[in-house]
């Protein structure tokens, strides 16, 4: 792609906010023209307002240092001037985040969120762009409710679900009955170091507020289907999960049971093949921030591990291993993917990509 898209990064310097700085480094497509984040860091260079917070594992990216930082709300106008899209990532209340969003919106400026406000409006699309790139389709009953030409907002998903649902998506076509998901989610997750949060060394939290909701329900939505101006979500299969956070600074792995509907059980060596033979339109339009192999299966029986494998690809691969017959499903297994690349901004710029590839920034 010739086209060069000048990008805008709404919260800016949050976790996610700098995983998104990072990744406009040297990006083919993207190059970063604007920041925005609250009226505290308005007004200061990005390095000025983020470094004695940066937690990233490399320096802060030399285009982005003096760029001045704009008030997301406030400067909301001169921002969606400047850029032909922004990926949005703040800290702020449901209502707030999806008020703000639909303001860039019809500003003419697209939003590709990695908030969950907007993730259950149902013109809104949630896509993983492996698995339903379909749904980009609703941007136009979108489009048509906002009064925009250009302006509409897409998400992405939770990042627990990058461990798991990539692996039960290829065997969706068997029948799969119900799953249940027990998640050990790190704690970049919350936005943390280890630096900034002490009680999580050589600990385990058992409750990550609203995650299990969002694990058991936003697969339904990716699975759905669109019926005139909305979304419909799925009805199965049926999920039940348990979220835990641990002390791990990178890295949401998942225990995963699977059953399938009687007489649909596949062999693991199908299942096995249908893993490594799965591609979807990211890899197929050769995206630049796309996997070559999206599903990775290891035969050791001691992975994947997070330290070993969760920047898999850049950390955009799902990792996956212990695929193996259970006593009261049919087969348990494991999975990991980075939750901020992956899980979250990474996952953000693939759809970003896809949109791109697709004609919706045009």
């Amino acid at each position: 792609m010739k086209q060069q898209y000048k990008v805008g990064i709404i919260g800016c310097t949050g976790m996610v906010g700098q995983r998104f700085v990072t990744l406009m480094e040297r990006h083919p497509w993207f190059r970063l023209t604007a920041v925005a984040a609250s009226a505290r860091s308005a007004g200061k260079t990005y390095e000025e307002a983020v470094s004695a917070r940066w937690a990233m594992d490399t320096p802060i990216p030399e285009e982005a240092k003096g760029l001045v930082v704009l008030d997301a709300q406030a400067d909301a106008e001169k921002l969606a001037s400047l850029v032909d899209f922004c990926f949005c990532a703040v800290d702020m209340k449901k209502e707030e985040i999806r008020a703000l969003e639909e303001k860039y919106a019809r500003l003419e400026c697209p939003i590709v969120s990695n908030n969950s406000a907007n993730r259950w409006t149902p013109d809104v699309p949630m896509v993983v762009p492996e698995i339903n790139a379909e749904h980009l389709q609703i941007i136009d009953a979108q489009r048509r409710r906002l009064g925009t030409r250009r302006g509409f907002i897409a998400v992405k998903s939770n990042c627990s679900l990058q461990s798991y649902v990539p692996a039960l998506h290829p065997l969706i076509k068997y029948g799969i009955d119900r799953a249940l998901v027990c998640t050990d989610q790190a704690i970049s997750g919350a936005g943390k170091t280890f630096q900034r949060w002490p009680e999580m060394v050589d600990n385990c939290i058992p409750y990550i507020g609203g995650e299990e909701e969002k694990s058991e329900q936003e697969p339904l939505k990716l699975w759905g289907h669109i019926e005139g101006s909305e979304i419909v979500k799925a009805d199965a299969p049926l999920i039940t999960a348990q979220c835990f956070r641990v002390a791990c600074q990178d890295g949401h792995m998942a225990a995963v049971f699977v059953k399938f509907q009687d007489g649909c059980k596949p062999s693991i060596e199908q299942i096995k093949a249908d893993w490594a033979a799965f591609r979807g339109p990211a890899q197929e339009l050769d995206l630049p921030s796309a996997p070559k192999q999206f599903l990775h299966y290891f035969e050791e029986p001691d992975r994947p591990q997070t330290r070993l494998d969760r920047n898999l690809e850049h950390g955009m691969a799902v990792s996956l291993g212990r695929l193996r017959e259970d006593t009261q499903y049919d087969y348990k297994f494991v999975g990991l993917s980075h939750n901020t690349l992956r899980g979250a901004a990474g996952g953000a710029v693939l759809l970003a990509e896809l949109l791109c590839a697709k004609g919706y920034m045009d």
